[in-house]
């Protein structure tokens, strides 16, 4: 007789978690999307998505296959306040591609370079557990923020692209403290110093 009603805990339930909520980010994104919506789409009960992955931004890094948990990086980074931010944030940026995990992360951004799911789902990785949580450290003015993220974001993926995607001499063969010490000061100017006004229309 075939079983009905919700899903067993093991191994399928877990993929078929995460099919569902690989769907639900890309369609909806992550503030659009809840634990409950996936667990419906999966079959399951909402209590079995807790028990696999946690809170919803563990269950969003595992259908990235996320090479490292922002959330345990940025506090490190930023809780020494605004003095000397851009020199933490790049040296530790520096230091996870150039780890191990440097290649997966690689691998993110190459397939986001090449497929439209694949770029909306490092948007929002980018966006929601990266740049927001960032900004909220430092608890910068909400009207400037998103602009100051952007800004961020712009030079971080230039260094990935020069340095470890298309590998560009003499970037990709510099040190870290070259690199932190060219880059930092305009990571510190864009988080912290006066932002010039949009021109006039």
């Amino acid at each position: 007789m075939a079983r009905t009603g919700r899903r067993p805990g093991n191994q399928d339930t877990r993929q078929a978690i995460l099919t569902a909520a690989r769907e639900a980010f890309a369609e909806r994104g992550f503030d659009g999307t809840s634990i409950r919506q996936i667990a419906t789409s999966a079959g399951v009960d909402p209590a079995l998505v807790h028990h696999y992955f946690g809170a919803k931004d563990k269950l969003f890094l595992a259908t990235m296959d996320a090479p490292v948990d922002p959330g345990e990086l940025l506090p490190k980074i930023f809780e020494a306040g605004v003095d000397g931010v851009g020199e933490r944030l790049v040296r530790t940026f520096l230091g996870v591609w150039d780890s191990p995990a440097g290649s997966p992360a690689a691998a993110l951004f190459r397939s986001a370079m090449q497929h439209e799911w694949s770029a909306r789902m490092l948007r929002e990785f980018l966006v929601t557990q990266i740049l927001r949580r960032a900004t909220g450290h430092l608890k910068l003015d909400p009207a400037e923020a998103p602009r100051r993220a952007a800004l961020v974001a712009s030079q971080m993926a230039g260094i990935v692209m020069v340095r470890y995607i298309l590998k560009i001499e003499p970037m990709a063969s510099m040190s870290q403290d070259e690199i932190v010490h060219s880059v930092a000061p305009t990571i510190q100017r864009y988080l912290t110093e006066p932002l010039l006004p949009p021109p006039a229309d």
